[in-house]
């Protein structure tokens, strides 16, 4: 059993760090509905991140492994969902926010891949959260000229200096395009400076781990400018998604300053505010 839980453990990182933040798996013993205490725990620190989130809903499932009748499955797969809806409904939400409360059943052995069949079983035996939620740049934040953050909505009273602060565009290590799970939220972003067509900018590009706040090497180039690379490839993107060419300009600052903590945020772009048309 201990060996089984901490493959579990390994296999809950990897899929919460590969997935969006909206998204949370609590995994169960055989036959059981009580949570695990090391489960509970993680649900705990999950339910304090979404607290800060503007919620729109959430949905709880349950589900079971492929042993039992379908109805024992079933019933087994709503008593864990149940479960978790009432331990988050004792820490964080407002009933009216959880939406859906279902349990699903069975999940066959194809849906993960893995020869160890009891490793499959117990990835079968879980609750997933998904929470969505509202849409405001959701996935920026703002900083004033002294570095504080600030909530960001499209009725912000921005000044010339701010910048806002793209979160989860993430780029590939060494390369100037970002990760897929970025997409959306490069998606969202372009959606609200269409919105707040009179802001201009300046996109500017981060690297991480140069010694002497040196540029990095693009391994798509071999030149030594990946920070204006990372800035540039945003500016396309924005250009064709319509936003006008004379509201934007790109540069790269290297590795200046870095923001601590996992290196992989150093591998960001930041947009700071030039002008505001009245």
């Amino acid at each position: 059993m201990n060996k089984l839980l901490l493959l579990l453990f390994v296999f809950y990182f990897y899929f919460s760090f590969s997935q969006s933040e909206k998204t949370h798996i609590i995994y169960f013993e055989t036959d059981k509905y009580n949570v695990l205490e090391i489960e509970k725990n993680r649900l705990l620190l999950f339910a304090e991140k979404i607290k800060k989130e503007k919620i729109k809903k959430i949905s709880i499932y349950g589900f079971c492994d492929d042993r039992g009748s379908k109805i024992y499955n079933l019933i087994l797969s709503q008593n864990r969902a149940n479960t978790i809806k009432n331990i988050l409904l004792k820490v964080l939400l407002k009933p009216e926010l959880i939406t859906n409360v279902d349990g699903k059943g069975e999940l066959l052995l194809e849906f993960v891949k893995t020869d160890d069949i009891s490793i499959a079983r117990g990835l079968n035996r879980k609750v997933e959260i998904r929470v969505e939620l509202f849409e405001e740049f959701t996935n920026g934040v703002l900083k004033d000229k002294l570095g504080r953050e600030l909530p960001l909505t499209l009725e912000s009273d921005l000044i010339v200096g701010d910048k806002i602060v793209l979160k989860n565009i993430l780029f590939k290590t060494g390369y100037s395009y970002v990760l897929e799970e970025s997409i959306p939220v490069l998606e969202n972003i372009v959606k609200k400076l269409l919105e707040r067509d009179n802001l201009s900018f300046v996109i500017e590009g981060h690297v991480c781990c140069t010694p002497y706040g040196r540029d990095a090497v693009d391994r798509g180039t071999g030149k030594r400018n990946l920070s204006s690379s990372r800035a540039r490839y945003i500016y396309s993107y924005f250009l064709k998604k319509g936003i006008d060419k004379k509201r934007m300009k790109y540069t790269g600052l290297k590795h200046l300053y870095p923001l601590g903590g996992d290196t992989k945020f150093d591998r960001r772009v930041e947009i700071e505010i030039t002008n505001i048309k009245n």
